[in-house]
């Protein structure tokens, strides 16, 4: 056995999981991704999508992805530099650019690739990121892949940001980078006082949006918007693997950023440009976002609804105000367990654990869609009960 496979196969966890029939990875779905789902022939209510707008499985968004195969073809064969821009491609981005409100935005394979192209190029050797430490792992990725000096902030901590930011030389560069909508924890950055922040300092802002659009603000359209930032804030990044139904994500701003983008993002240059169908589905998504604003105020009204239901039960659930609702477990073989018992009841959730998240911080990121009904709601508040009281969680 040579020196790398030596090493790597000292990482046993897996195979321990699964030999205590624990393990709850890489669960094979064998339906469409809607609020009920088919595992093992077993039906089971979905609460662990990131389909907010229950949008996956919309007879018009399908059906757009099929016309636009039909037309255009299974893929691109080439990047959007050489020989893959199709005019779809530039249709999409000019009402991504309207919706969040900035003058232009590209499009990426991913929404991982906008974060690990965008935030790896704009800053230079002698420049500063300073990012939230709850930030999502493609923000660390493109953070990581930059030659500028990096400062972590405590998780929405206003006065860690600041104090980063008196490091920082005055005549450089300063770039702060958060999630709008954090991805495990469900709660939502301080972003005006990030503004504040921004303006006393001179700094530049970039929010990621993955969950924020299709969630919050005037149709949709984001954390940004919802705070009333989107002119203060000069990089507004979105995925479509959530709200849009779809896979690839985009940045939009001011048109000279994203004219230096365009021509130095890595991953944008050298990736096979979003393929027809996935571009097609993500515009037909934003269609039903503009006019169906009825999607996300059951979205809402679910939303209070299953916060209000854990905290009556006694349930651990942080800081969330959001779709995205985490349950402490704060012990990663006991979160397995539970995961795999609610499992046997019909949930499915998703397991936290670390290193995603220190060990005293394990979860169950419970989330919920648009689609979802009050009836399959109180199942799931009933099941967790049950297992929860079980373990003496509650």
């Amino acid at each position: 056995m040579n020196l790398l496979r030596a090493k790597l196969s000292k990482f046993t966890a897996p195979q321990e999981a699964k030999e205590a029939g624990i393990y709850p990875y890489f669960r094979e779905i064998e339906s469409d991704q809607d609020t009920e789902v088919v595992i093992d022939g077993k039906k089971v209510l979905m609460f662990g999508s990131n389909a907010y707008l229950g949008l996956t499985n919309h007879p018009k968004v399908k059906e757009a992805a099929i016309e636009a195969t039909k037309k255009y073809g299974t893929g691109c064969a080439g990047s959007r530099f050489l020989n893959g821009t199709l005019d779809i491609h530039v249709q999409l981005e000019k009402r991504l650019a309207e919706f969040v409100g900035k003058e232009e935005a590209i499009t990426f394979s991913t929404g991982f690739q906008v974060n690990a192209g965008v935030i790896s190029c704009l800053t230079g050797r002698e420049d500063y990121i300073l990012w939230d430490e709850l930030d999502h792992a493609s923000i660390i990725a493109g953070m990581r892949l930059s030659f500028s000096e990096k400062y972590k902030y405590r998780h929405n901590d206003m006065e860690s940001l600041e104090k980063q930011l008196l490091k920082c030389n005055p005549d450089k560069v300063k770039l702060i980078v958060a999630d709008g909508v954090f991805s495990m924890e469900g709660d939502v950055a301080k972003l005006p006082e990030i503004v504040a922040l921004a303006k006393k300092y001179n700094a530049s802002v970039m929010i990621d949006e993955a969950h924020g659009i299709g969630v919050f603000g005037r149709q949709g359209r984001g954390t940004c918007e919802h705070f009333g930032v989107t002119n203060d804030v000069d990089l507004i990044m979105g995925t479509f693997s959530k709200s849009f139904a779809s896979l690839g994500g985009f940045i939009a701003s001011d048109s000279d950023t994203i004219n230096w983008l365009r021509h130095n993002a890595r991953t944008y240059i050298f990736s096979a440009s979003i393929t027809p169908a996935s571009v097609a589905a993500a515009n037909a998504a934003l269609d039903i976002m503009l006019t169906e604003p009825e999607r996300i105020e059951n979205l809402w009204k679910l939303t209070h609804y299953a916060l209000t239901g854990f905290k009556d039960m006694g349930c651990e659930i942080g800081h969330t105000s959001t779709p995205i609702i985490p349950l402490f477990i704060r012990d990663n073989n006991l979160t397995f367990l539970i995961v795999r018992e609610l499992f046997e009841a019909g949930i499915f959730v998703n397991p936290v654990v670390s290193p995603a998240v220190p060990p005293q911080d394990t979860l169950i990121r419970f989330s919920l869609m648009a689609t979802h009904t009050f009836k399959q709601l109180d199942y799931a508040l009933e099941a967790i009960r049950n297992v929860f009281k079980k373990y003496n969680l509650i």
